[in-house]
């Protein structure tokens, strides 16, 4: 029903050719840390890598913050010896603080600091992509986005992005460096960047890559509330509201929806949540977690899949 080879798509103005779905490295970092997603296996991630560059997969995003390290020493390792190398993207602003606790910081030598040890960790000459996290503290952006152009001039990564920036903040530090990317949150409950940010990013061709298009396993549909329950405690979806009432229900009746489209698609939901997410024409990719290799194959057809008008009118009922 699907193409074999998964559809590529260019970013933005960077020259680069990516896959519309890219592997996300997020929750292998694993539970030890703030926004960890409780334990994980190593070995299962790094199995989840090779399955997913098997199919087909040219980039991975990962991020100095995921598990402090651990995600990109996984992607390192499991790169090692791979003769096509995946696109590596990471990000930098996030640190390790007292209780494994996240502390911003976007100083130039602090910035500087965390390119060289993702680099190391990553095993690669230079990072295809380097994204400030988060523009925390506000008052640093202009000199953390600084420093990723002085790294770019350096031959340290070759492309240079941001995530979960505003578009007064894009318009800030478009004054010190073309801003090449942008790495929102988006999906079906999670929509507020349709307003402004999408159709900034379309005028001034600023290449779109989403993430936790599924809701961050909201809209597999596989969560239900006995899972939840049973999340553990180093899962930080349990504190998520999108997880608890009263978004919970509606959350829920969503994935009901997603169900009989995917059922008319012979898919899955999680692979219905994605599609929808990449048919915005803003929107040149998404960023998939994966955790284990048998979570790979059944999300890629969402690569390819063209949802009707009846599809969106389903789905979209009561999404808002």
């Amino acid at each position: 029903m699907y193409q074999t080879a998964l559809k590529k798509t260019p970013l933005g103005e960077t020259g680069l050719e990516i896959t519309r779905v890219g592997f996300g490295a997020w929750a292998i970092g694993g539970g030890d840390w703030e926004f960890g997603w409780g334990p994980q296996d190593d070995e299962e991630s790094i199995a989840a890598i090779h399955r997913g560059l098997e199919q087909g997969i040219n980039w991975i995003d990962t991020a100095a913050a995921y598990g402090f390290g651990r995600s990109e020493q996984m992607v390192g390792r499991a790169l090692q010896g791979v003769v096509e190398r995946p696109y590596v993207f990471t990000k930098c602003s996030l640190l390790p603080g007292p209780g494994r606790i996240v502390e911003h910081s976007l100083k130039r030598d602090s910035v500087l600091r965390e390119a060289s040890a993702s680099l190391e960790r990553l095993g690669v000459d230079a990072i295809d992509l380097y994204q400030i996290h988060w523009p925390i503290p506000v008052e640093d952006i202009e000199e953390g986005w600084a420093a990723l152009a002085e790294l770019k001039e350096q031959g340290l990564v070759r492309h240079i992005g941001v995530s979960n920036f505003d578009v007064d903040q894009l318009r800030q530090v478009q004054q010190i460096a073309p801003v090449e990317t942008l790495q929102p949150q988006y999906s079906l409950i999670e929509r507020d960047i349709e307003q402004e940010l999408l159709p900034f990013a379309l005028e001034q061709r600023i290449g779109v890559i989403v993430y936790s298009p599924m809701g961050s396993g909201m809209l597999t549909g596989k969560m239900t509330r006995a899972r939840i329950e049973q999340m553990s405690d180093s899962d930080w979806r349990k504190r998520d509201a999108r997880f608890q009432e009263p978004r919970l229900s509606k959350n829920l009746d969503l994935v009901d929806r997603l169900t009989a489209v995917a059922e008319r698609h012979d898919t899955i939901p999680g692979a219905v949540a994605v599609a929808w997410a990449l048919r915005h024409q803003a929107v040149d990719a998404a960023i998939v977690g994966f955790r284990r290799p048998d979570q790979v194959d059944p999300i890629l057809p969402a690569a390819g899949l063209e949802l009707t008008d009846e599809d969106l009118i389903e789905i979209e009922g009561s999404a808002r």
